[in-house]
């Protein structure tokens, strides 16, 4: 029986922020022939899998859209889940993004063609499909990890991690422990904390917070957005440009860095009266080492009379619980991991392999890198969208995935009027990229001494970017076809000015 092959100018990985984003400036492009597969039940990636209690932005919502579709009736600065998923919702609807999507679609391989110069995609359920151009938007926290502690299996409560929310699961009354106390622990234990009987919440290295101070939009500001727009993306200037401005925290032993620190000081000193307890939630690391946390209801909640935080490490979870390492036995109806992802398992399960053959997980082995964190010399016609080496500490994401989407496009544009055409990074332009970016962390505190989810057991820093979103729009806002080998009759930007 013959193998069903579906042929496509485009494949995109992932259905949340990055791919639906890359979906509608093909669609504005006048680009139709394109499918956008995704291995959960529906669109929203990160959004839709993140629906703990209390799950919401800590960047502000005039930031955390595409600048061609604003979000301008978000009811709130920092905005929770729901109205993000609301908004990933009617962004496939505007651009018609719904013939395109599929879903419980899960690629299991891509391995370039170079014969047919395509990539053959094997999709779990769908058969075989090809992709004249590949581009995963597999995201960066999209692997929940749960550390291997002993005795896991045995514990005889119910137990999830945040990022995989159990709804069936009623917490009112119960003990419940958080393992974990960074980005959506600070979100859902104050929920928690509301309905528990107890609540402890184990912590292994306190975190840099800073105040959120949410807003609250009047009808009245909504309608003044909605009348005129100029009105919101004046607001989201000004935030760009304040966010922008606030790298320079980032960056080590500046005054900047110094002020973060009294900032998030004060906001410490301000919330919780006990000293000891102060003692405990002030970071033993670097200000920027890890990721700056943004909340005004975690403090407040750890002061509860149901609510206990626990430094002592983890020796073992037992049936009824959890001891510590100085032996103490930790009851819990309930355990939630808020213990993160695999941040630097880009691709996941996924095995894609290149034009020699090379399994990009092998090539991956000492650390991802990739030119701009979208291309990787001997992946042929394969573009990343929030690849290695473009992740935030101070700004948007949402401003990055439009920069790589528009510098893809301009690719895409070329390669699609020419039959069999393929582009590849060359290899120094990647080697030499990644050596200037790797050296300017040098004087980052993301390459400060901690443990943290931006960094490869060897210390490279492998998510985020070395520079502010203004910087690396210096680099990608438009494509350089010098630093790409050109086959099957590519034109340069100058020629097609001409052709």
């Amino acid at each position: 029986m013959s193998i069903q092959t579906t042929d496509h100018d485009v494949v995109i990985l992932g259905a949340g922020f990055g791919g639906l984003g890359m979906g509608a400036q093909l669609k504005e492009a006048g680009i139709e022939n394109f499918a956008i597969f995704d291995k959960g039940p529906s669109l929203g990636g990160v959004w839709r899998e993140n629906s703990y209690p209390g799950a919401a932005c800590d960047t502000e919502a005039h930031l955390y859209c595409y600048s061609f579709f604003p979000h301008l009736r978000v009811s709130r600065m920092y905005a929770d889940r729901n109205e993000l998923m609301g908004y990933l919702e009617r962004l496939a609807t505007r651009y018609t993004l719904g013939p395109h999507l599929n879903f419980n679609t899960e690629v299991t391989s891509a391995v370039w063609d170079g014969a047919d110069a395509l990539w053959r995609l094997q999709v779990n359920g769908s058969g075989e499909h090809t992709a004249r151009v590949f581009i995963p938007a597999w995201g960066q926290l999209n692997t929940p990890l749960i550390p291997e502690f002993p005795g896991l299996a045995d514990f005889q409560g119910a137990a999830f991690h945040s990022a995989r929310w159990d709804h069936t699961v009623d917490l009112t009354g119960k003990k419940i422990i958080s393992i974990g106390s960074a980005a959506s622990a600070v979100q859902y234990v104050p929920e928690v904390a509301k309905v528990a009987g107890s609540l402890e919440v184990f912590q292994r290295s306190a975190n840099w917070i800073m105040p959120r101070n949410q807003v609250i939009f009047s009808k009245e500001q909504l309608d003044a957005f909605e009348e005129n727009p100029d009105t919101f993306e004046q607001s989201r200037r000004n935030l760009h440009d304040f966010r922008e401005n606030g790298f320079e925290r980032t960056r080590r032993a500046t005054d900047a860095q110094r002020a973060g620190v009294a900032q998030a000081v004060a906001h410490l000193e301000a919330q919780v009266p006990d000293p000891e307890l102060r003692r405990k939630l002030t970071p033993d690391y670097e200000f920027g080492c890890k990721r700056i946390l943004r909340t005004d209801d975690y403090y407040p909640a750890l002061m509860g009379e149901n609510v206990e935080l626990v430094t002592q490490g983890i020796d073992a979870i037992v049936p009824e619980g959890i001891r510590t390492s100085d032996g103490q036995i930790h009851e819990a109806d309930v355990i939630i991991f808020g213990t993160g992802f695999s941040s630097q398992a880009f691709q996941g399960d996924l095995q894609v392999i290149g034009a020699s053959g090379e399994d990009l997980k092998d090539r991956w082995a000492d650390g991802a890198e990739a030119h701009l964190g979208m291309s990787v010399d001997g992946f042929p016609n394969m573009f990343m969208i929030y690849g290695p080496n473009t992740n935030l500490n101070h700004n948007s994401i949402i401003t990055m995935l439009e920069i790589q989407q528009a510098y893809i496009l301009e690719i895409l544009m070329h390669l699609l009027t020419a039959p069999q055409a393929s582009v590849e990074v060359r290899g120094r332009v990647l080697t030499s990229y990644n050596a200037t970016l790797q050296n300017e962390m040098e004087g980052s505190a993301f390459s400060a001494d901690c443990s943290s989810w931006y960094k490869n057991a060897a210390g490279k820093v492998i998510n985020n970017w070395s520079g502010t979103v203004e910087e690396y729009r210096s680099l990608a806002g438009h494509w350089n076809p010098g630093d790409y080998m050109l086959s099957g009759a590519v034109l340069p930007v100058q020629e097609m000015a001409r052709a």
